[in-house]
């Protein structure tokens, strides 16, 4: 089934939508939450909340691309739910850790310019070689595994840790041009 019949269905609450959006787009969520928790149990929790906050959010909304929005909902729920079991202890770090010395923290008025960062590591993106745009977007968004990127790439695992190093310094490059600390 397409999107655009799958925000139908949401729209008409119907609730065979969440069948279909689980049929479709389930074990994508299912990988992106389990890169973040490292737990089944909870990866299923997180996508299961994220099933209810697309019934909750469409209507009104009508996403465009769908993937892209439930990806960001099961994320930002993972995360979530990632910094609530780890505040009191050290856990395994996040791969989106490994960008701290790349992005400024967000002050109050740094905050109101957040957009303006997510537009710049757009465009830093939009830049870059389509291997190295997937490779980045495969460990800092999708939160993959070294090793599982490199299988899926074809080189060894020190390849892919050497070619987010040098990412990375590019990236803040490009945003210490851009004008951000």
């Amino acid at each position: 089934m397409e999107d655009p019949e799958i925000i139908a269905l949401f729209v008409s609450r119907s609730e065979q939508a969440v069948t279909e959006l689980d049929r479709k787009y389930g074990s994508l969520l299912h990988h992106v939450s389990g890169n973040i928790l490292h737990s089944d149990e909870d990866a299923a929790e997180c996508v299961n909340d994220t099933y209810l906050g697309v019934w909750s959010a469409i209507p009104p909304a009508r996403p465009n691309p769908l993937c892209a929005f439930v990806c960001r909902i099961v994320r930002n729920l993972s995360l979530k739910k990632y910094r609530g079991q780890t505040a009191l202890k050290r856990g395994p770090a996040l791969p989106l850790e490994e960008l701290a010395d790349c992005i400024p923290t967000a002050s109050a008025e740094e905050a109101l310019s957040a957009r303006e960062l997510g537009r710049a590591i757009r465009r830093f993106l939009d830049g870059l070689e389509p291997e190295s745009r997937v490779l980045f977007l495969r460990r800092y968004w999708f939160s993959d595994p070294v090793k599982e990127i490199a299988e899926r790439l074809g080189i060894s695992e020190n390849a892919v840790s050497a070619r987010l190093r040098r990412l990375r310094i590019r990236l803040q490059q490009y945003l210490q041009e851009e004008g951000y600390p």
